[in-house]
C-alpha cells in the first residue's frame, strides 16, 4: 500500500511514478485525507481541553469550592458537551480512514526509478542469455505434453475427468520426478540460507490483502465462501503472513524462507492461452523464495535472489534469459522485476519460469511488518522480495524438451539422477 503521507507531501513525484504505470486519479484520496486531518485537529484540541478541564475541577474542589457549586458544575457541563462531540467525531473520522484505505488498496507500487519505461511486455528488456550451448540440436522435439503422454507419465484427459480443464494427473516416473525437482530445489535454497516452511495452502482475506492480491485478483482466486478462506496462488502469501502485525528486530533481518506449496489460480484473464500442457494449470506446484530485509539492503538482496534461481537452472542445465521489466508490464506489488524464461524448443521461445520481485515496503504497510533499530526511537516498514525457485510444472516440460532423445526417451538432469534412482524416462 502506498503511503498517504508520501501522496500528500510528495504529491508531483508520486503522480509521476503511478503515470508510468497507468492512469490513476490521486485527487479523492487527497480530498479524504483533508477532511480526516481536520476532524483529527479538531479531537484533539477537544481531548486537550477536556483533560483541561478534568484538571481544573480537581483544583477547584482542592481550593475549597463547592463540589455541586455552579462555578465547577459550568466545567462539568462543558466537560460532558465534549464528550458528545469526541463520540460523535471518532466514528466519522473512523468511516474516513476506511474510505482512504478503500482507495489506497487498489493502487499498485511505484516503479522504481531505475525500472524501464515502456507501455507493455514488447518493451521489456533482455538482460542476459545463459545455456545457449545446451539449447538441443534434435531437429524432431515434440511438445512436453506429447512426450508425457506418449511416455505414460502425464494423463491431462483424467485430470479433466477428476476436476475441468487446465488440470493434470502425474503418473509413476512423472510424479517421482516432480517430487524429485521439488526436493532439488529445496535443497539448494536451504544450502543457500533458506529456512524452509510449511505454512497453511488456506488462507483468510487478510492475508491475501496484505500481499497484494486482494482486492484486485479476486477473480483470479478460488474461495471458500462459507469460510472466507481462499486456496493460495503462491506460497508468497502465507510466508509473508507469518510476521503480519509484527515488530522484529535489525538483529533478526534479513529473514530468508522457502517454501514448496500447490499453487491454485483461476486465471480469469487468461482463456485461450496454453489450453494444453504443463504451461498454465489451475493447480501447480511451486517452490517459492521469499525475502524480508533491511531497506538499506533490498536492491543488493533483489540481486542475490535472481542470482538464487539462476543457479537452479544452471544446475538443470536448462538454457535461459533474464527479462527486466518495464513499468507497463510490472506485478501490481512490484517496484522492480527480472523474469526468467527458459527455452522451450517445441516452440522455439523462451517461456517465464520465475518472477523475482522487489516489492520494497509496498507489502509491509499492508501487512504492518516493521523494525526497530537499536535503541532509536520508531519503527520502520521491512522491505519484502519475492521470486519462484522455480515454478515445478514449468521446470518439467522444459526438462522434457530439452532433454529430449532421438528415439523418443528423455534424459534425466544429472542433479536429479540420484533422486529418481534412473538415468531415463
Amino acid at each position: 500500500m502506498l503511503d498517504i503521507r508520501q501522496i500528500r507531501e510528495n504529491l508531483p513525484t508520486v503522480q509521476e511514478l503511478l503515470n508510468r504505470r497507468g492512469e490513476y486519479d490521486l485527487q479523492p484520496i487527497l480530498e479524504l485525507d483533508e477532511q480526516q486531518r481536520q476532524l483529527e485537529t479538531e479531537r484533539s484540541q477537544l481531548q486537550a481541553r477536556s483533560n483541561q478541564i478534568g484538571k481544573q475541577v480537581g483544583e477547584k474542589i482542592k481550593s475549597g469550592s463547592d463540589p455541586k457549586g455552579p462555578e465547577v458544575q459550568a466545567l462539568k457541563d462543558e466537560g460532558n458537551q465534549i464528550k458528545t462531540q469526541l463520540s460523535e467525531l471518532e466514528p466519522r473520522e473512523k468511516e474516513i480512514k476506511a474510505k482512504i484505505e478503500t482507495l489506497l488498496l487498489p493502487l499498485p507500487n511505484l516503479p522504481s526509478e531505475s525500472t524501464p519505461l515502456g507501455k507493455s511486455e514488447a518493451e521489456n528488456i533482455e538482460v542476459k542469455r545463459w545455456g545457449d550451448e545446451y539449447i538441443p540440436k534434435n531437429p524432431k522435439i515434440i511438445p512436453h505434453y506429447e512426450i508425457g503422454e506418449k511416455l505414460g507419465i502425464l494423463d491431462f484427459e483424467r485430470g479433466v475427468k477428476i476436476a475441468q480443464s487446465r488440470f493434470v494427473a502425474l503418473i509413476g516416473a512423472g510424479a517421482a520426478l516432480e517430487r524429485a525437482i521439488i526436493q532439488f530445489m529445496l535443497n539448494r535454497h536451504i544450502q543457500a540460507g533458506y529456512v524452509e516452511v510449511m505454512a497453511p495452502l488456506l488462507v483468510n482475506s487478510q492475508s491475501l490483502t496484505a500481499t497484494g492480491q486482494l482486492p484486485k485478483f479476486a477473480e483470479d482466486s478460488f474461495k471458500c465462501e462459507a469460510d472466507d478462506l481462499w486456496l493460495i496462488p503462491t506460497s508468497e502469501v502465507s510466508t509473508m503472513n507469518l510476521y503480519r502485525d509484527e515488530i522484529l528486530t535489525a538483529e533478526q533481518l534479513p529473514i530468508y524462507h522457502c517454501a514448496y506449496t500447490p499453487c491454485f489460480r483461476r486465471e480469469a484473464g487468461a482463456y485461450g492461452k496454453d489450453t494444453r500442457g504443463l504451461i498454465r494449470l489451475h493447480q501447480f506446484n511451486k517452490v517459492e523464495m521469499v525475502k524480508i530485509v533491511h531497506p538499506d539492503r533490498s536492491e543488493e538482496e533483489h540481486q542475490k535472489l535472481v542470482a538464487d534461481a539462476e543457479a537452479i537452472l544452471q544446475a538443470l542445465k536448462l538454457p535461459y534469459r533474464i527479462i527486466e521489466l518495464c513499468t507497463g508490464d510490472l506485478g501490481f506489488s512490484a517496484a522492480k522485476c527480472y523474469d526468467l524464461e527458459v527455452w522451450l524448443p517445441s516452440s522455439g521461445t523462451y517461456r517465464e519460469i520465475s518472477s523475482c520481485s522487489n516489492v520494497k515496503d509496498f507489502q509491509a504497510r499492508r501487512a504492518n511488518i516493521r523494525f526497530k533499530e537499536g535503541k532509536k526511537k520508531g519503527t520502520k516498514y521491512v522491505h519484502a522480495l519475492n521470486g519462484s525457485g522455480l515454478a515445478v510444472g514449468r521446470t518439467m516440460a522444459a526438462i522434457l524438451e530439452n532433454y529430449q532423445q532421438v528415439d523418443g526417451s528423455v534424459k534425466i538432469p544429472e542433479v536429479l539422477q540420484a533422486f529418481m534412482g534412473r538415468e531415463f524416462l
